[in-house]
């Protein structure tokens, strides 16, 4: 009897620590005190960030945030939400903090987690100006009152808390390319790294999801299941930095094909970016670890 109060004892108690590990942490309440957003560099920010390429619907050529596009993963198929600033189906009547809670905690203004599809891992390095500046300019847009539809999650990665424990362990805000020499590297790895996300698309994950980095930017497997994403680090790539950033502007590869696939959404976030921040990228891809042969 002793031996059976002992393990129901460990096993509430190790309940109430998982219930606390996995609780959402959110910003300090001041933590946009004396910060002024600025739609006009937001927009840079929207731009850098990809923030259309999720929340446009399919084939939306607009900046109408209406949501939409449909993310088919091995955790379930994710479907991003209405964005834009309609008061009801969108964020407009969210607070300054709690949208900045969503961007880089990942959490709702209801307290819960926000599966990792949204890219808040990457945007939790943001600089607390550039949210508020990007934060501005999506409170400038268009409104949608088209009604956000639900994931297609089954058991068990519908249980949000258990988000909170993936957080844990996949959802620190190190950078992964520690020594910056020179500005323009260190520029070139938030722009890659925070607001770009690149690593989303083009570093493979382990079997929890999480991005393996020691395989930074070295590939992976197309989630749509066509092909592979490629190797961008210096062994796989193999452009010169100006050639890198031209591509990055016009979407031209260096023997005049051009982007295909992700990668048209991808160019014409890019090609808003000024010639010093794709310069900056180019630079950063550079300086990274070569990954295969």
């Amino acid at each position: 009897m002793k031996a059976l109060r002992w393990i129901a004892i460990l096993f509430v108690f190790g309940l109430v620590v998982g219930w606390v590990v996995t609780r959402a942490q959110t910003l300090p309440d001041d933590a946009l005190d004396g910060l002024v957003g600025d739609p006009a560099r937001g927009q840079i920010t929207f731009a850098a960030a990809g923030c259309a390429s999720c929340h446009t619907a399919p084939d939306d050529t607009s900046e109408l945030l209406s949501g939409g596009q449909v993310f088919a993963t091995g955790f379930g198929t994710f479907i991003a939400p209405n964005i834009s600033p309609d008061p009801e189906h969108g964020i407009g009547n969210w607070t300054d903090l709690e949208l900045a809670n969503a961007i880089v905690k990942g959490v709702s203004p209801d307290g819960s987690h926000y599966y990792p599809a949204f890219p808040y891992s990457a945007y939790n390095k943001a600089k607390m100006q550039d949210v508020v500046d990007l934060i501005a300019h999506l409170r400038s847009l268009p409104v949608s009152d088209i009604a956000s539809k639900p994931h297609q999650i089954g058991f068990p990665f519908n249980i949000r808390r258990s988000v909170g424990g993936w957080k844990l362990f996949f959802g620190g805000n190190a950078w992964v390319l520690q020594d910056t020499p020179t500005e323009q590297i260190s520029r070139g790895r938030y722009l890659v790294e925070a607001l770009g996300h690149c690593a989303e698309c083009h570093t493979a994950r382990n079997a929890l999801g999480g991005l393996q980095r020691d395989q930074w930017m070295a590939g992976a497997p197309n989630p749509s299941g066509k092909g592979r994403i490629p190797n961008i680090t210096p062994t796989g790539l193999l452009w010169s930095e100006d050639e890198i950033a031209s591509y990055l502007k016009s979407g031209f590869t260096p023997d005049f094909d051009t982007a295909g696939g992700e990668m048209v959404a991808v160019i014409k976030n890019t090609s808003q970016l000024s010639d010093d921040d794709l310069a900056a990228i180019a630079a950063y891809l550079k300086a990274i670890p070569g990954v295969g042969e």
